[in-house]
């Protein structure tokens, strides 16, 4: 006998644990009458949400969130279908597309199934836990029959009893003879398809997406009715999935986390949890992987300079810019908004600190004080608020009254709204501060290393790219630059006249 290898000991182990855990506790209730399961079977089938959830109870642990109940819908309501389900890590893509499949198949609305990725061994992987549901699961098997055929199942190829097929599919391998008798393939998923490395090579991701629509779309029957499932993040501004998604009848993108910082599965994914992985990862990472907002580090800003800034008393003055969020963002009352204290001395602008957060509009106000206190009346401060037409009458109707309660108890601060008609975000951002990052004249107050919020400024500069979704921070060093630029030419010695009246030669 051969000797057992490390790895498959271990690979053994883990499909243990997996039978353990998602298929143990399907158990068939031996006492149950035929008509009562016949009954029950209906009415199952009849409700896909509680169909997945008496098969598949460990999978369903936590309850469906909105965005799931609308995709099985669309999947179990449009035989001929093609989707790109562009979702974040911790989604449950996979395991949602496995139930509603096995559902189509175990219904007998589909018959030939492709499951597709990066490699063989990826889709094998992936197209394992189907193989491992029908023949384990014993819901399955007393309310289906046994699905298992002698002879025709292996780990990547394998026909149910009924004739359904399932074959896994590494990326370039041929797909031509998946099919079965007279059955063509009609539902193809492509899961993972895209790697870190393959995105970084365009002539990988061109043969990928060639081979995609040469080889594996023209098995289907032309004739019969046929679903194409993208699963997978956006982990490349080009890869597969982003191709996928200008040719889908229907582009799904949920991210871990919504514009406002919440979780867009909160049953299963809390609001701690989601921050304690992104205090684990690099942003670029977080966005990739779980935010589909792939950023390139250094396009614009290669790096920011850090140093050590003058004391406050030596600024003739300093500007304090807040960005609230135009109104016109989805969830304006936490979203994400920025202020931060910038000054100018000796040729060089000092970004000393700030705030960056999903934070209410109240939290917004309240930053402004702690930037007060910061500066406990060492320099004089201009305090302004972005207010442009998106805007507008945004700053009266909801951050007016919140700094009128606040000075109540707090005292007045000056706010002066900034009402400047800007140009397009990114080219305004990148030509007004590219220049000053990359001569090192906008520098971190490097007293601040250890503040999140700069921190977070500082990864929104390096990450900075058309791509970006919501540069608010940088957008506040813009206009707090501004600001700085017209009070210095208002105050240059020929802006202003002092001497003597010119007598009036004309008179009357």
């Amino acid at each position: 006998m051969k000797a057992v290898k490390t790895t498959d000991r271990q690979a053994k182990a883990d499909w243990e644990v997996f039978y353990n855990n998602l298929i143990a506790s399907a158990g068939a209730d031996r006492n149950e009458t035929e008509t009562g399961r016949k009954e029950r079977i209906a009415r199952l089938e009849s409700d896909f949400e509680e169909w997945k959830k008496y098969y598949f109870p460990k999978y369903c642990y936590a309850p469906a969130a909105p965005f799931h109940i609308k995709a099985s819908r669309r999947i179990l309501n449009n035989p001929e279908w093609y989707e790109s389900r562009v979702w974040a890590r911790e989604l449950a893509k996979d395991a949602l597309c496995m139930m509603e499949t096995l559902y189509q198949t175990l219904t007998g609305s589909k018959k030939n199934i492709l499951l597709i990725s990066n490699s063989f061994d990826k889709a094998v992987e992936l197209i394992t836990p189907y193989r491992i549901v029908l023949e384990k699961n014993e819901r399955i098997i007393a309310d289906y029959g046994a699905r298992q055929m002698p002879g025709n199942w292996t780990a990547g190829d394998f026909t149910t009893t009924q004739g359904v097929s399932f074959l896994a599919v590494g990326a370039g391998q041929s797909p031509r003879g998946s099919r079965k008798e007279e059955v063509r393939p009609d539902k193809v998923i492509i899961s993972d398809i895209d790697t870190d490395e393959d995105v970084r090579n365009e002539e990988i991701i061109d043969k990928r997406w060639k081979w995609f629509e040469k080889a594996v779309f023209p098995t289907r029957s032309v004739s019969k009715d046929f679903q194409v499932i993208w699963l997978g993040n956006l982990i490349a501004q080009d890869c597969c999935v982003k191709r996928a998604m200008e040719k889908a009848d229907k582009v799904d993108i949920v991210n871990l986390e919504d514009g406002a910082g919440n979780s867009t599965w909160p049953e299963k994914n809390t609001v701690e949890h989601i921050q304690r992985i992104k205090d684990k990862i690099s942003t670029a990472a977080y966005q990739a992987e779980y935010v589909n907002n792939p950023l390139s580090e250094g396009k614009v800003f290669k790096e920011i300079t850090w140093g050590k800034a003058p004391a406050l008393s030596k600024f003739k003055f300093l500007v304090h810019y807040g960005d609230p969020a135009p109104s016109n963002r989805t969830n304006q009352k936490n979203s994400l908004k920025a202020q931060y204290l910038v000054g100018f001395f000796d040729g060089k602008y000092y970004v000393l600190t700030g705030f960056m957060a999903h934070m209410t509009n109240a939290q917004f106000v309240d930053c402004y004080y702690a930037i007060r206190d910061y500066v406990a009346g060492k320099s004089v401060v201009y305090n302004y608020i972005e207010n442009n037409s998106l805007q507008d009458p945004f700053y009266e109707q909801v951050f007016l009254p919140l700094f009128d309660k606040a000075s109540k108890e707090k005292g007045i601060i000056g706010i002066i709204p900034d009402g400047r008609k800007k140009t397009d975000k990114y080219s305004r951002i990148e030509g007004r501060l590219e220049p000053l990052v990359r001569l090192g004249k906008l520098i971190f107050n490097e007293v601040e290393r250890n503040n999140p919020h700069m921190n977070a400024l500082e990864d929104q500069f390096i990450l900075f790219c058309p791509q970006m979704k919501d540069p608010a921070g940088a957008d506040a060093i813009e206009g707090a630059v501004w600001k700085i630029d017209e009070k210095i030419n208002e105050l240059k010695p020929d802006a202003f006249h002092f001497g003597e009246r010119r007598p009036h030669n004309k008179r009357f």
